[in-house]
């Protein structure tokens, strides 16, 4: 067997983002104004009798709900590693992840199943004055999207971002539904348009839900290939090879990567770390990286 000494080769190289832009302040706002807005809009819904405003007024409520765990998950990602928590609580950020894109499938069933009951027997609409309530619930949406666009690389403002999306698509959706309805009457536009909506956020939901999965279950992070890495870390001069290569997702926007690096010269090590850790950082944002080096030439065992 190959000694391996942990003391001088072994590298653990942990960088935590100081500079990254915080994301837990705009989720907490986004989460106040969402939830202040979801309880005028289910008031206009019961009174306009529009379902396309209830449904967006039920979205809203529990996005708000969303977003506000979405905000104690970053806040709790931003805590520093502890003894029984070696690696800090990142992953509170992809577990809110998976629970957000298992709400929004929760609730895009009951509102479908609401909108075919309203085919089946519709129901009147004052649509001038939905359609009101809805364009003021789509400016406000549109402004908490503004504000989470900043850090669209975290799966967990993704997650959040995925909610309010959601709600700019229902607000569109009610806004036209209001405006069709007081110009036609035909108020069966009403639960069409919150199908279409459903079947719109259902799609995003399940991508999400297989992305936060992918990554609870410690799979190689979306777009990053560990075939390509270990390509990339090779050519490094005085690199031999690569192996025991494993790249996996830490927290909503955190790689982590350990490997066994195959070098010419120990010698060089540090030197070859260097270059290994840029190179990891500049062409696949890894900054949280473990490595062990060793030499080509085994040792002999004496009998």
């Amino acid at each position: 067997m190959r000694p391996e000494s942990h003391e001088h080769h072994q590298h653990h190289e942990h960088h935590h983002h100081h500079h990254e832009p915080r994301v837990g302040a705009p989720l907490a706002i986004a989460a106040l104004a969402t939830i202040a807005y979801g309880v005028i809009e289910a008031a206009g819904g019961w009174w306009t009798g529009s379902l396309a405003l209830l449904s967006d007024a039920g979205h809203m409520l529990t996005d708000g709900a969303a977003l506000g765990l979405s905000a104690a998950a970053a806040w709790m990602a931003r805590r520093p590693p502890s003894s029984r928590h070696s690696y800090g609580l990142g992953r509170a950020e992809v577990v809110a992840a998976l629970l957000n894109a298992g709400a929004m499938l929760v609730i895009i069933v009951a509102l479908a199943y609401e909108a075919v009951v309203r085919l089946r027997e519709p129901a009147p609409v004052q649509g001038l004055i939905a359609a009101a309530i809805a364009a003021a619930g789509l400016a406000l949406n549109l402004f908490v999207l503004q504000r989470l666009s900043p850090h669209a690389h975290d799966m967990n403002a993704r997650a959040a971002r995925l909610h309010v999306l959601g709600d700019v698509l229902g607000s569109v959706a009610a806004l036209a539904a209001g405006a069709l309805v007081a110009l036609t009457g035909w108020t069966r536009i009403d639960p069409l348009a919150s199908l279409v909506i459903c079947a719109l956020i259902a799609f995003s939901s399940m991508r999400l839900l297989r992305e936060s999965l992918h990554a609870l279950m410690e799979g190689v992070p979306r777009g990053l290939s560990v075939e390509t890495i270990g390509g990339e870390m090779a050519r490094v001069d005085g690199v031999i090879s690569v192996h025991d290569l494993h790249v996996w997702t830490l927290s909503g926007s955190r790689t982590a990567l350990s490997a066994h690096v195959v070098v010419r010269s120990l010698g060089q090590w540090e030197r070859t770390l260097v270059e290994l850790q840029q190179r990891l950082h500049e062409r696949f944002g890894i900054d949280h990286v473990t490595l062990q080096p060793e030499t080509a030439i085994r040792p002999l065992v004496r009998h």
